[in-house]
């Protein structure tokens, strides 16, 4: 009988579970975004439980939450290393490990996934996860260019799915974009507004279209700029000072797309084209492609538009 009413309590709408305040999230994902977030969370109060699929990931994402400690207390505390360490201590006490995401979900406000972006797998994690937390949970995707409608579709919880977009490095960057579908109920957006403020970020409110505000801008002025390129119309030299000096962008499109990551724009390229195939935008880059196919992604890899060794 318990199992029952606890089963038929996870298919109430949010009408019945209303004014959710976010205090424990559970991070499904413990990499640089994950790790990023979690560390955010954790030094603003919340309680977190980091999840991988390792003890071994987990450990050595906790140890970079502590070196990015180290390097915010070397600002903030300057003058007064006890306190400094003291915060280190405490913001590390409020993040919990763990390699069960099924029994980490169970007593969770916010569950959160910043995993590969895999449409099937996140479907395939949302879907196993929602007949496991309470009816009360909020289910949220750091997807980047997925359609949260999509992920959240494997779910019998669509009013309580939204998404939460961070960016990277998430300590230093104040941007939360708080993604909504046809679905998402006032109540839960209202829910992940209130938890981005409460981490110290500005969120703004975006419908669940390609690419949300800033990657559906952003992305296909990386992809003019390259067909520029392509064309011989100018230098990717060029092309970088022309927009730094006369558009007062810190960087330049190629060194922001080798900073992204040419495999990660490459993926959102022909997600998009595939979706729609006739929109210019989002037409594929030959030249890309071939550098994606040499393994030449961009900084983290030492080669793309330019060399980093």
């Amino acid at each position: 009988m318990a199992f029952y009413a606890q089963q038929l309590s996870r298919g109430f709408s949010s009408s019945a579970v209303r004014n959710v305040v976010i205090k424990h999230v559970t991070i499904i994902g413990s990499g640089q975004m994950g790790a990023g977030i979690a560390q955010v969370a954790a030094s603003t109060g919340h309680t977190v439980t980091l999840v991988d699929t390792s003890d071994d990931i987990l450990k050595k994402s906790v140890k970079g939450i502590e070196g990015s400690l180290k390097r915010v207390v070397k600002k903030k505390f300057a003058d007064k290393p006890e306190a400094g360490e003291e915060f280190i201590q405490k913001v590390l006490q409020s993040v919990a490990t763990s390699s069960d995401a099924e029994t980490a979900v169970q007593t969770s406000d916010l569950v959160l996934e910043a995993i590969v972006e895999n449409v099937k797998i996140k479907q395939d994690l949302f879907g196993r996860l929602d007949k496991l937390a309470p009816a009360h949970t909020v289910f949220a995707s750091n997807t980047s260019s997925l359609p949260i409608s999509d992920i959240a579709s494997s779910t019998s919880r669509l009013d309580r799915f939204g998404g939460l977009h961070f960016f990277n490095p998430v300590p230093m960057m104040k941007l939360v974009e708080v993604v909504r579908t046809s679905e998402t109920s006032q109540e839960t957006f209202d829910s992940l507004l209130n938890f981005s403020k409460a981490l110290g970020k500005t969120p703004v409110s975006c419908k669940d279209t390609p690419g949300f505000i800033v990657n559906r801008l952003l992305v296909p002025y990386m992809a003019e700029a390259l067909r520029l390129y392509e064309r011989g119309h100018g230098s990717k030299e060029d092309i970088d000072v022309a927009m730094k000096l006369g558009a007062g962008y810190p960087m330049g499109p190629f060194e922001l797309s080798d900073y992204v990551g040419l495999d990660t724009m490459k993926f959102i390229i022909d997600g998009w084209s595939a979706a729609e195939p006739e929109n210019p935008l989002f037409a594929p880059s030959e030249l890309l492609n071939k550098l994606v196919a040499e393994g030449k992604y961009g900084k983290k890899t030492g080669e793309g538009f330019y060399k980093y060794k």
